[in-house]
């Protein structure tokens, strides 16, 4: 008997592949969320007076002196222009003065929990070192049922392990699915499964209310791309199709998603690379759903739709490779 018909050479090359993947998924859970640090924060400041604007001025100083990043201001001429920007999520927050002469910070916890929490923290004291007062206000807030806004996030990572793991037993307890039929049965547990998430969630916990059908259907798309992406990648690379899927949906695309530090708190590359996978998608569609309804943006759905296609198109020109069929 040779060493590779060995029985134990697969079983140490899956204990160093394991050990490996141990390693990799805390660093990258580590590196993403230990030590949230903002680079740059969007801010709208209202109009002011003249006499007001060296006060506005030195306070956004002090507040990126406190926070050790680069406040990016944004003039809105109006107070409800200013709030337009958050609702369209290009801001965190508003800086003015009140009518009594005090300056106002207006966050949106809904915006980013963990920025909100920052400025929260740092506003009083970039005030007070440049001799002002301050009144901070929570104008969008989180849910009661999820007062760290993490809810959204753990809906996600639901979605996207159960949606690979399912393919993943289909290709070993379901290997005779023809192409067509594997790919409406992973479309029919994603459908139920983002079914059973809302009712989870919403109607048993009351978490967070969510809007149904559209939380229900970006759960169903997100179970259904991750699914076709093991699919894709068993098609691919074989027995080995969870390593390329782990390394893309778990280790870069769950902390990376934005759902438990906001993308301004990421590491450069994190915030960048997320928006571009499907966890990140998943998070920022959901988020804005539950908490933005009347200004969606096209681009999670865009990104959700290219991996399920691209993801199909791949399994189903190489379907002759995919070990499974009759």
């Amino acid at each position: 008997m040779t060493s590779r018909d060995s029985p134990y050479l697969p079983a140490l090359v899956i204990s160093l592949v394991l050990a490996v993947a141990a390693g990799l998924f805390a660093g990258s859970y580590s590196y993403a969320m230990a030590n949230p640090t903002p680079h740059t924060l969007q801010v709208a400041v209202l109009a002011r007076p003249a006499d007001a604007g060296p006060r506005l001025d030195d306070f956004l100083r002090a507040l990126e002196w406190e926070l050790d990043t680069t406040i990016e201001a944004r003039a809105a001429d109006t107070y409800q222009q200013a709030v337009d920007e958050i609702e369209e999520q290009r801001v965190f927050a508003v800086v003015g003065l009140a009518p009594d002469g005090r300056l106002g910070l207006d966050l949106a916890g809904a915006a980013g929990a963990s920025v909100a929490e920052l400025l929260e923290r740092a506003a009083p004291r970039a005030a007070e070192a440049t001799g002002n007062e301050i009144t901070v206000r929570d104008i969008k807030p989180l849910h009661s049922g999820d007062p760290r806004g993490l809810a959204l996030f753990y809906m996600n990572l639901a979605a996207v392990i159960c949606g690979f793991l399912g393919a993943i037993q289909l290709s070993v307890n379901a290997r005779r699915l023809r192409p067509g039929e594997r790919i409406v049965v992973i479309a029919g547990y994603s459908l139920l499964g983002g079914l059973c998430i809302v009712a989870a969630v919403d109607w048993l916990l009351a978490a967070v209310p969510l809007p149904f059908p559209l939380s229900w259907l970006i759960l169903a798309a997100t179970m259904f791309t991750a699914g076709m992406v093991f699919t894709m990648f068993n098609t691919l690379f074989g027995r080995w199709a969870v390593l390329p899927t782990w390394a893309l949906l778990v280790l870069l695309g769950n902390p990376s998603s934005g759902g438990a530090v906001s993308w301004p708190l990421l590491p450069s590359a994190f915030g960048t690379i997320g928006r571009w996978l499907p966890p990140g998608a998943s998070v920022s569609a959901q988020h804005t759903a539950v908490y933005f309804h009347g200004h969606q943006h096209l681009h999670p759905y865009l990104v959700l739709a290219g991996w399920s296609a691209l993801s199909c198109v791949v399994f189903w020109t190489w379907r002759h490779r995919h070990p499974g069929g009759r």
